[in-house]
C-alpha cells in the first residue's frame, strides 16, 4: 500500500491481491437527515461472504445492495490522482473513501470486464456485474460540488460483484481471473456508452443483450433502444391524442384534480418523469399546459386552480368540463430535471405551484434524498393533495396566510445547506423574491429552477428573418408571440410544449439582433445564441434559425 511505484492501469489483469476488506453500517451523513453506508471500516481476519455481500456490511437498499451490488471493488491506485486534482480535499482521498468493500491495486475499470468470474482466496467466487454509478453522496463526502460525474467521466468509479459462491475472505487473499466471456466490454468501455456517448444505437443494442450485465445498466440500455425505436415511428410536429376525463375531484374551494385517460391505450407509452406537464387543447380553442402530479402517458392526473383572472383556460375546465368529456392532449414534456448531484433539495412553492414539484418531491422521498419544502397558502383550506403531502412529515413547512404566517425567502436562501438545489413555483412576487435572494447569496443560476405558470408575452412589434427558410421575413404583432407566427407561417417545423418559458422546447437559434429575453429555460450563456420563441421578443429586427 505504501509503494509509490506507478501502476499501468491498462495492463491486463489475471491476478491481484486483496489489500483491504471493509464494511460499514448505516449512519447519518454530516449535516443531512439521510443515512448512508459509505463510511466503511477496515476488517481484520476472515470475513464471511453471503449472497448479498459481506457480513456486517449495510447498504441503502434504494440504490445499493442486492444480488447485483453485493460487493463494491475499487482501485487504490486512483487515489494519488484524485489528491493531485483536488488538493483542497486531498486528506479525504484514501482507501475506503469511495465506500468500497474490496481494495485492490491493479484491478481497475480498464482491465476488468463485465461478466468476469474471479476466485478470491480459497472459497469465494464472484462475478463482475455492474459499473458503479455514483450519486450526490460522493459530492457530500468529499465536500466537492459536482464531483460524482467526474468519476464516471474518467472511469474511476469502481465496480460491483455478484456472489456465485460464498465463504470467507481476508486481506492478503489472491484474486484470480478464472473466466472471461466479454473481453471487449471492460467497465471503462461500458461507461463510454452508458455516460459519454449515449446515442450510439448499435452499442446500446449490443449492451442491452448482455445477460451478465446487472439490471440497473442493462435496463438503461434496453430503455434507450425502445425509445429510439419509438422515435422512429413518430412524425414531426405536435402529436394530439384524445383523452377522456374519468375523474374530477374537488381538492379545495379553488382547486380541482382531473384524471385523464387515453381513448386509445398504447402498449408501451414510455416513461413519464417527475415534473412533467401536458399540453391541452380545450374545446373552446384555447391551448394550455398543466403540471402532471401522477400517472403515465396513458392515464395521468392534473391539479388545476381556478385563476381569479382566468382568460378561459382554468375557468373552462372548472365550469364546463365534466367526467366523460373528451379533450385533446399534445406533447407531454419534462423541463424539471432531478438534480442527482445535489446533497439537498429545497422546494419553495405557493398555492397551486406545489403541483409542479409534487411528483418530484415524492420521488426524492422514495429514494431517501434529503429535501425540504416551504409551502405558502392562503389558508389551510387551500392545500391540495393533502394526504400526499402529509407523507413528507417534517420535511414540509407550511406558511398559513390566514394566520399571518409569512415565508422569509431571504432567510431560507441565506441558510441553505451546502450543495443545495432550489426549485421555485408560485406567484410572480414569490418568484422574483427568490431570484433576488439567489443573486444576493451568489447562488449559481444552474442551482435554481424557476417554474412559471403564466408569462407576459406582449410587447412592441418586431420583424424576424428566418435564415434557413430562404431569408423569409415575418412580422410579429404586439399581442402575438414569435411562436404563434412561426407555427402559422412555417408550420410543423416548430415544436412547443409549456409555452410559458419553462421547458425550452420552442428554443430557436439567434443569429443576429437584440432580444428581450423572458422565461426561465435558458441560462445566460444560452441567451447569447438562442431565444424562447414562446415568450421572448425581438427588438426591431432579428435573424433566427429554426
Amino acid at each position: 500500500m505504501s509503494s509509490t511505484q506507478e501502476i499501468d492501469l491498462w495492463s491486463p489483469f489475471t491476478s491481484d491481491i486483496l489489500l483491504e476488506v471493509r464494511t460499514g453500517v448505516m449512519t447519518k451523513m454530516p449535516g443531512l437527515e439521510v443515512t448512508s453506508g459509505i463510511d466503511k471500516s477496515l476488517r481484520k481476519g476472515p470475513v464471511h461472504v453471503a449472497s448479498l455481500g459481506l457480513e456486517l456490511d449495510e447498504h441503502d437498499p434504494t440504490f445499493h445492495g442486492g444480488p447485483d451490488k453485493a460487493i463494491h471493488g475499487y482501485c487504490s491506485s486512483h487515489y494519488p490522482g484524485w489528491r493531485k486534482e483536488y488538493p483542497t480535499a486531498a486528506d479525504r482521498f484514501k482507501p475506503g473513501a469511495f465506500g468500497e468493500n474490496f481494495v485492490t491495486k491493479h484491478m481497475n475499470e480498464r482491465n476488468v470486464c463485465i461478466g468476469d468470474i474471479i476466485h478470491v482466496g480459497d472459497e469465494v467466487v464472484l462475478q463482475v456485474s455492474l459499473p458503479r454509478q455514483p450519486c450526490y453522496k460522493l459530492n457530500h463526502r468529499f465536500q466537492l460540488k459536482n464531483f460524482a460525474p467526474k468519476t464516471f467521466e474518467t472511469s474511476r468509479t469502481g465496480w460491483y460483484y455478484r456472489v456465485l459462491k460464498g465463504g470467507k475472505v481476508k486481506a492478503g487473499d489472491e484474486i484470480r481471473l478464472i473466466e472471461r466471456k466479454w473481453p471487449k466490454w471492460t467497465i471503462e468501455r461500458i461507461q463510454e456508452y452508458l455516460h459519454r456517448n449515449q446515442n450510439d444505437l448499435a452499442m446500446n443494442e449490443e449492451l442491452a443483450a448482455i445477460e451478465e450485465l446487472g439490471k440497473e445498466c442493462r435496463g438503461a440500455f434496453q430503455r434507450r433502444v425502445a425509445k429510439a425505436q419509438a422515435q422512429e415511428k413518430r412524425v414531426k410536429g405536435d402529436i394530439w391524442r384524445d383523452f377522456k376525463i374519468v375523474e374530477k375531484t374537488t381538492q379545495t374551494p379553488r382547486i380541482s384534480s382531473f384524471v385523464l385517460e387515453a381513448v386509445s391505450i398504447r402498449e408501451d407509452p414510455g416513461d413519464l418523469n417527475p415534473g412533467a406537464h401536458a399540453k391541452l387543447k380545450l374545446p373552446n380553442g384555447l391551448l394550455r399546459s398543466y403540471s402532471i402530479v401522477s400517472g403515465d402517458r396513458n392515464k395521468f392526473e392534473l391539479g388545476i386552480a381556478l385563476n381569479d383572472s382566468s382568460r378561459g383556460g382554468s375557468r373552462y375546465l372548472h365550469e364546463s368540463m365534466a367526467v366523460g368529456d373528451v379533450l385533446r392532449v399534445g406533447r407531454i414534456t419534462t423541463d424539471v430535471k432531478m438534480s442527482s448531484a445535489s446533497s439537498n433539495h429545497v422546494f419553495i412553492v405557493g398555492g397551486i405551484g406545489v403541483t409542479a414539484f409534487l411528483a418530484l418531491a415524492e420521488g426524492y422521498h422514495e429514494i431517501h434524498y434529503n429535501f425540504e419544502m416551504h409551502y405558502a397558502v392562503r389558508s389551510a383550506n387551500d392545500i391540495p393533495f393533502q394526504s400526499r403531502l402529509e407523507v413528507f412529515g417534517r420535511s414540509v413547512r407550511l406558511y398559513d396566510g390566514s394566520k399571518g404566517e409569512r415565508m422569509d425567502v431571504d432567510d431560507i436562501m441565506r441558510t441553505l445547506k451546502w450543495n443545495s438545489h432550489v426549485y421555485v413555483c408560485g406567484p410572480t412576487r414569490l418568484m422574483e423574491a427568490v431570484r433576488k435572494a439567489a443573486e444576493q447569496c451568489g447562488l449559481d443560476e444552474n442551482d435554481v429552477h424557476y417554474e412559471a405558470f403564466v408569462a407576459d408575452t406582449s410587447g412592441d412589434p418586431f420583424e424576424v428573418e428566418v435564415v434557413n427558410r430562404d431569408g423569409k421575413i415575418l412580422k410579429v404583432g404586439e399581442e402575438e408571440t414569435l411562436l404563434e407566427v412561426l407555427k402559422r407561417e412555417v408550420g410543423g417545423d416548430v415544436a412547443s410544449s409549456c409555452e410559458v418559458g419553462n421547458c425550452g422546447t420552442c428554443k430557436v437559434g439567434l443569429k443576429a439582433g437584440r432580444v428581450d429575453h423572458r422565461g426561465t429555460a435558458l441560462t445566460s450563456t444560452d441567451k447569447v445564441e438562442s431565444m424562447l420563441s414562446c415568450v421572448s421578443r425581438g427588438i426591431g429586427r432579428i435573424s433566427i434559425e429554426i
